[in-house]
């Protein structure tokens, strides 16, 4: 009986192997093997798709919203009245009034002031008005407050957009530039902020439809107030380019010290004659001098002997001839020198003039890595959204570009710019309760000789709070005579309450 029981025991156990090894050898199968295959390619695909499904949600669909020819844009404004533009300081720059028989009406309280930077919002759009509709007409409003305004058929209220504008900065900016065309650029040099960018000539934003006709009959002209001349004017820099000149031959000679430089009021090299401003006489100047007092004929003998391929490398770090990190509409500076041009064209280059093109923000922001220890920021104009009642919706904080040039190379360029204050071109700014850095600018153009543009950049370098100004003064001469005085005005303003 026993020897029974041990055999079915033996019997079980052997169908129970012989199972399990039915079971491996199927589970081998080439078959099983690829379908598992698929079934995990399939699985991955979908991760894939759910993940790209949110990213495009999030980050993808508001920008795509948000383009000028998306036509999205008009069924939102048919549920949303349009929110307010706000300064940093409180001020409203742009609000939407609805009068009794639902008629909305697109208001601009400072007028002229913000037109460029501002913009319209009728006759397609520009400025603010443009890079932030989407949230300009999207509401944040409590959930149950906006259903039961759906509901009931009655607009929802848009969320308002924070600016960086400082209404003091920007006032100051605006006046100071008086009757003049030409353009200001006021940022912080250690986030990026734009304080203030004004553009002249300008128009009031409140009559575009009335204007309308007129401006665009200008708007490729030399008078076109459509123009934002912060961002889209292009200019000769003038003498500001030193900077980028002094910059390239300290980088190159680590004697620079040692430089000195007999000027006699102009310079001639191979039948090509360079001038000093009115043909001014500086004599025996050293590096410090050269900039401080913007000898040209020091700077063209500079340039004869600079490496241009390095030269235009740097100019290309400073993103000459590239795409600025900037949202809103601008034109690209251009760099063209090349290393077998002629010499007059060396020198003239080198000085500011020739080819070289260059926009008031793209200045602002070379001045800006420099008052930044080498770290070029990107310039922006958004602090943060936040609904009608204040509750903050999204919040934009500063975000570097990228290290350009090193810390000691951007300290040693700040000396030498406080050297101009100091000691040189940009004197009227010295002894004030602040300290200034900057390098003035008088850019020829045209076929007149002796017409230029004046120019300023400069910061103050305080250490709690930097500013960055770029100033150009349209056809008005020596920037030491009409754009250093502008500045004063804007570095008053600002350090007045601190």
């Amino acid at each position: 009986m026993r020897t029974i029981k041990l055999k079915k025991l033996n019997q079980i156990l052997e169908e129970r192997q012989e199972k399990h090894l039915k079971n491996k050898k199927e589970s081998k199968n080439p078959n099983n093997r690829e379908l598992s295959i698929v079934v995990y390619i399939f699985v991955g695909l979908f991760i894939l798709l759910m993940g790209y499904f949110v990213y495009y949600n999030i980050a993808v669909s508001p920008n795509i919203i948000n383009s000028s020819y998306n036509k999205r844009q008009d069924l939102f404004a048919k549920k949303v009245v349009r929110g307010e533009i706000i300064s940093s300081d409180g001020k409203v720059l742009a609000q939407t009034s609805v009068s009794k028989d639902g008629t909305e009406t697109r208001e601009y309280p400072y007028n002229n002031m913000y037109a460029h930077v501002i913009g319209y919002a009728t006759k397609g759009k520009a400025g603010l008005e443009s890079l932030v509709n989407f949230n300009l007409l999207r509401s944040n409003a409590p959930l149950l407050e906006r259903v039961i305004k759906e509901f009931r058929g009655v607009k929802n209220t848009g969320d308002n957009v924070i600016t960086t504008l400082d209404s003091k900065i920007q006032e100051t900016a605006y006046d100071a530039l008086g009757s003049h065309d030409g353009a200001i650029v006021v940022m912080e040099a250690d986030t990026g902020k734009i304080l203030a960018m004004v553009s002249k000539p300008d128009y009031n934003p409140n009559n575009i439809d009335q204007l309308w006709d007129s401006l665009v009959a200008a708007e490729n002209t030399q008078d076109s107030s459509l123009l934002n001349r912060a961002t889209q004017g292009k200019y000769p820099p003038g003498s500001t380019f030193k900077i980028l000149t002094l910059l390239e031959y300290i980088k190159e000679n680590p004697n620079y010290k040692d430089y000195t430089y007999q000027c006699t009021g102009k310079i001639a090299l191979e039948d090509s004659v360079i001038n000093c401003y009115h043909n001014t006489v500086h004599g025996e100047v050293d590096l410090y001098h050269s900039f401080a007092k913007s000898c040209n004929s020091s700077f063209a003998n500079i340039g004869s002997n600079l490496n241009i391929n390095s030269l235009a490398k740097l100019c290309d770090n400073f993103l000459f001839n590239e795409t600025l990190p900037y949202s809103m509409v601008y034109n690209k500076s251009s760099f063209t020198l090349t290393k077998d041009a002629k010499t007059y064209d060396v020198m003239q280059t080198m000085i500011g003039q020739g080819e070289t093109l260059v926009s008031p923000l793209h200045m602002a922001m070379i001045t800006q890595t420099i008052a930044n220890n080498g770290v070029m920021m990107k310039p922006y104009l958004v602090d943060h959204t936040e609904n009608y009642d204040g509750k903050t919706v999204k919040k934009f904080t500063p975000s570097a570009y990228g290290s350009i040039i090193t810390e000691e190379e951007a300290m040693i360029m700040q000396d030498f710019m406080q050297g101009v204050v100091e000691n040189g071109t940009a004197s009227k700014l010295s002894g004030q309760s602040y300290s200034v850095a900057g390098k003035t600018g008088s850019a020829e153009f045209g076929n007149v000789k002796g017409q230029s543009h004046a120019w300023f950049v400069g910061f103050a370098p305080d250490e709690d709070s930097k500013i960055v100004v770029s100033i150009i003064v349209e056809e008005a001469g020596a920037g030491s005579e009409y754009a250093v005085p502008i500045a004063k005005k804007i570095f008053d303003a600002y350090y007045s309450n601190r």
